[in-house]
């Protein structure tokens, strides 16, 4: 039952547009968010539905957009509700009052003590409509939460063959986590409530006229509208004994993490990673503790495609901290078994004749368009990577009623410096958000999508955060900000006077302020940021 509660030390509603601050409330071991969003002053829910983060270290626009400060989800601070993946669940919302030189919020105590609340999901499927989803990854969750929570009540089937419900995704290469109860973000009852349908199988086919797929036990699913958000799938090594021994793994699902851990055993053992971009550093990361681990990559530096060779290098001697080896600017000519065990490896032999003793090896060298069942379908173009290209609402050209979002989505890139330009972007946020995309699409056809900034986070012995993107612009210079050899730092990434991207490391709040200034439009200059400017000094976006 709603009642009010004091909130500690608190004398009045007196906060200027944007300003926030964490608050006690007496008689609860509880605490929330004061913020005045666009001149309404009241309390939310104090941290991130996602990992937790503490909101009053996030941005607070003055447009009322509330971004958390660790992985970029973005909340609505009038209604709670979500703006931006990743969070999933909204913040609740409480009313505040200025009375006798105290300020109170009325709310249950359940409500206030959870500091989040239950999003609109339930339904018993009546309409006619029938959405059909193939794959049943980030793209597909933001999906379904979209249109059970925007209120659509047609049918809802998701086709997906990994055996399981959405999980989590990033926790696999960050953490090797296999333990579904902590990876699966809804459980089983949770779609059955939404009238959603999960059927563990493999599309074959789809047939774009008569709207019918088929998949590989024989089933057949009719649609209305259908989304395909079927992801990446490892690329391997075609070279000689990486597709012939045993112990040589790639890493995108439950299963094949818990293959590499069942490997790994006791730890004590040699691994070598090929790869030296995001997914195979953060292996290399999740391995370190206890084990000898190796990291082979074509690249001068660690990342140096996509952050550079300079900031490449600091996240690099961060690595290292762990344990970790590099050989860069390497490249693989072969693996060869181990004399103990023929069919298992026991080295990698790179080009320059070095040898890698290993006990087992994980190739983190990219993912391509998982497109597989569309090669063969003359009504659908593929793009030269097996992606479909889509416009803004993620719609396929040439194509009615037909989506696709996430890693197979190929599609116009409206932030600074992109002028439409068409990009494919492998973040698993921008997978969950085109998801929502689509639902708000399919809701109301009418709508004008709205830009949101690209973001990603990665564990790489600390925290880099990192949004705006790279790849429709292209960038010609780098500003580096802070002290790398403190683990403080922010790097902005310029095309001509344009700030297209950032990257940080301890400097948390500055990629939440950057993205919603990407948002608006809004970035300083590239020389502006030379001359030391500090992002966080310019206050709330507006």
């Amino acid at each position: 039952m709603a009642q009010e509660y004091k909130l500690k030390g608190v004398t009045s509603l007196g906060l200027k547009p944007g300003e926030k601050h964490e608050v006690e409330v007496e008689g609860l071991d509880a605490k929330v968010l004061l913020v005045n969003a666009d001149g309404t002053v009241q309390a939310l829910g104090p941290r991130c539905t996602h990992y937790g983060a503490p909101l009053v270290r996030g941005i607070l626009g003055t447009n009322g957009k509330l971004t958390c400060p660790w992985h970029g989800a973005c909340f609505n601070a009038k209604t709670g509700d979500v703006e931006d993946a990743p969070a999933l669940d909204p913040l609740p919302v409480f009313k505040a009052v200025e009375r006798d030189g105290a300020v109170y919020i009325t709310g249950d105590a359940d409500s206030i003590k959870r500091g989040r609340r239950t999003p609109r999901f339930k339904c018993a499927a009546t309409g006619g409509d029938k959405v059909l989803v193939v794959g049943g990854g980030s793209g597909a969750l933001g999906l379904v939460e979209g249109l059970r929570g925007g209120g659509y009540d047609g049918a809802i089937t998701v086709i997906t063959n990994e055996g399981y419900l959405p999980i989590d995704r990033p926790k696999l290469s960050k953490a090797l986590l296999t333990d579904l109860a902590k990876l699966q973000w809804r459980d089983e009852a949770w779609y059955k409530s939404g009238s959603v349908d999960f059927v563990h199988d493999e599309v074959t086919g789809i047939d774009f006229a008569t709207k019918t797929v088929t998949t590989k036990s024989g089933g057949k699913f009719a649609y209305t509208k259908i989304v395909l958000s079927t992801g990446g799938t490892p690329r391997t090594l075609p070279l000689p004994g990486f597709n012939e021994l045993g112990n040589i793994f790639t890493l995108r699902n439950v299963h094949d993490a818990k293959k590499i851990n069942e490997a790994i055993g006791e730890k004590g053992k040699k691994i070598v990673v090929i790869g030296s971009s995001f997914i195979g550093l953060e292996i290399a990361v999740a391995t370190s503790n206890g084990n000898d681990v190796t990291v082979v990559g074509m690249e001068k530096a660690p990342l140096d495609r996509v952050l550079g060779e300079k900031v490449g290098n600091i996240v690099r001697k961060t690595i290292e901290g762990k344990g970790v080896k590099f050989f860069l600017s390497a490249g693989v000519e072969r693996a060869e078994p181990s004399p103990s065990n023929p069919g298992t490896v026991g080295s990698v032999h790179l080009k320059d004749g070095t040898q890698l003793k290993a006990d087992l090896v994980i190739l983190g060298v990219g993912v391509a368009p998982a497109t597989q069942y569309l090669k063969d379908n003359g009504a659908i173009q593929l793009e030269q990577d097996g992606s479909l290209k889509v416009d803004e609402t993620f719609s396929v050209a040439g194509l009615e009623d037909v989506y696709a979002i996430g890693d197979i989505a190929t599609h116009p890139y409206r932030g600074p410096g992109g002028d439409g330009r068409l990009v494919r972007i492998e973040h698993w946020n921008v997978a969950q958000n085109s998801g929502r995309a689509v639902a708000a699409h399919i809701l109301n056809p009418s709508r004008v999508p709205e830009f949101y900034t690209p973001v990603f986070w990665s564990a790489l012995g600390a925290q880099l955060r990192y949004c705006g993107n790279t790849m429709a612009s292209g960038w010609d210079d780098v500003v580096l900000q802070g002290d790398p050899g403190q683990g403080k730092w922010v790097a902005y990434y310029g095309k001509g006077e344009t700030v297209v991207a950032m990257a940080s490391m301890g400097m948390d709040p500055a990629m939440s302020q950057c993205a919603q200034l990407m948002s608006l439009n809004k970035m300083p200059s590239k020389s502006e940021l030379q001359g030391g400017l500090d992002i966080l000094s310019l206050g709330p976006p507006q």
